[in-house]
């Protein structure tokens, strides 16, 4: 499962999860070589390395913590309250073609095509920013988020955009403390222990290998919520966990993680894209097999206003889910709450419609969103069965909450 992708997995669970998968991202970032080789040089220059005891070298590396926090929660802060602009942007299909054509490129400078650096004036001017001693410390983590960002801006890039879908402030700093406090592990540990680090190397390379195919298999995610034919190529079964799990294994033995592109042996190079292209497909297919759910309830497709009249014809009452392919917390609806057998069970004596908003410039589309006054997704509109609004949700909720409020429909 891509980086972003099970961070929203994460999410759906619950702070705790989603701070976890935040930290395990940052200590990743941490072993690129963006990162790695400047650990302990900057412990030397914020002072860890003569402090007069363990504690006093602990106090200074917990300071440069702090700092590069102070760096990362406010774009946490700044994602979560973006979160209902953010949602209402995504509805253009091509601007999730950009963001998808945005993660291939920070890919491709994970692989070696180019590199992505700060002016070496300014990274020196950084490194020694702060001096020694706790304030040092402290500024001089407030600039290592600056100096990382080259390696921090991929894993950032995806993670921040999918806190924004949580329309969450408080959320995004949870989520950014956790990914800083992972990104400050290892300077931690040099810093109160005095340590020595495994030496930099060729391993380094194969992190950026690895963080490169997640954000490809990030940019085939975005693309398969605004292009439904993508995705309808996937079909859980055996087939497809064969099939992707051999792909996967079979792009690795090709190199798609411990070759390099500056290589000059021609057919490295070659072995290496066709790996990556064939890893990063299979887990792409592997993911999206898992992400489906098994729909307890079907849904009718087509025109919510026939289905009214039905429902009322027939004295039932209706629901109208309004989804869209790039809307997470519509598939977790779908995937937690519809799915949920009392849920489907409950729901089979409503007359259940389900309008597809992916499209907004179709006009039919248009219309249902204004007819039902729908500002945001998910949204799913409750009617009794005399016609009249009885609920509406505007988040995802979870199965027994949702069954609680349908159960008093009559």
């Amino acid at each position: 499962m891509p980086a972003a992708d099970a961070f929203t997995e994460a999410l759906a669970r619950g702070p705790a999860y989603a701070a976890l998968a935040a930290l395990a991202g940052g200590f990743v970032v941490s072993l690129t070589p963006c990162v790695y080789p400047m650990v302990a040089v900057t412990v030397s220059v914020f002072g860890a390395r003569e402090a007069k005891s363990r504690w006093e070298g602990a106090a200074l590396s917990a300071a440069f913590v702090l700092g590069i926090m102070a760096m990362f929660i406010p774009l946490g802060v700044a994602a979560g309250l973006s979160g209902s602009i953010f949602g209402s942007v995504l509805q253009n299909r091509w601007v999730v073609v950009a963001m998808a054509v945005l993660f291939l490129a920070l890919a491709a400078s994970l692989f070696g095509a180019y590199e992505l650096a700060l002016p070496g004036a300014i990274t020196n001017r950084l490194a020694t920013f702060g001096g020694i001693g706790y304030r040092g410390a402290f500024f001089l983590g407030l600039a290592c988020g600056l100096i990382a960002s080259p390696c921090t801006g991929p894993v950032l890039t995806g993670i921040l955009a999918w806190i924004a879908k949580t329309k969450s402030a408080g959320l995004g700093a949870l989520a950014m403390g956790a990914f800083a406090l992972g990104l400050g592990i290892p300077f931690f540990v040099v810093g109160t222990f005095a340590v020595q680090l495994p030496k930099s190397g060729r391993w380094m390379v194969h992190v950026k290998s690895l963080l490169g195919i997640v954000l490809v298999v990030v940019a085939l995610y975005f693309l398969s919520t605004v292009f439904p034919p993508l995705a309808a190529l996937v079909h859980p079964g055996t087939v497809l966990w064969v099939a992707g799990g051999a792909a996967v294994a079979l792009g690795v033995l090709l190199g798609a993680v411990h070759r390099e592109f500056s290589d000059p042996d021609v057919g490295v190079k070659v072995g290496k894209g066709a790996g990556i292209a064939l890893v990063s497909g299979g887990l792409f297919a592997l993911v999206l097999g898992f992400a489906k759910p098994a729909e307890a309830l079907a849904w009718q497709q087509g025109n919510v206003e026939v289905a009214r009249q039905r429902a009322l014809r027939e004295s039932r009452p209706l629901i109208v889910d309004f989804t869209a392919a790039w809307c997470g917390a519509c598939k977790e609806l779908d995937k937690l709450t519809f799915s949920a057998a009392p849920v489907g069970a409950e729901l089979g004596r409503f007359v259940a419609v389900r309008v597809d908003a992916t499209n907004d410039e179709d006009p039919k589309v248009g219309a249902a969103l204004q007819r039902f006054g729908v500002r945001g997704l998910p949204t799913v509109v409750v009617f009794d069965s005399r016609g009249k609004e009885a609920l509406r949700f505007t988040d995802f909720v979870p199965p027994d909450q949702f069954l609680d409020g349908i159960k008093a429909v009559d």
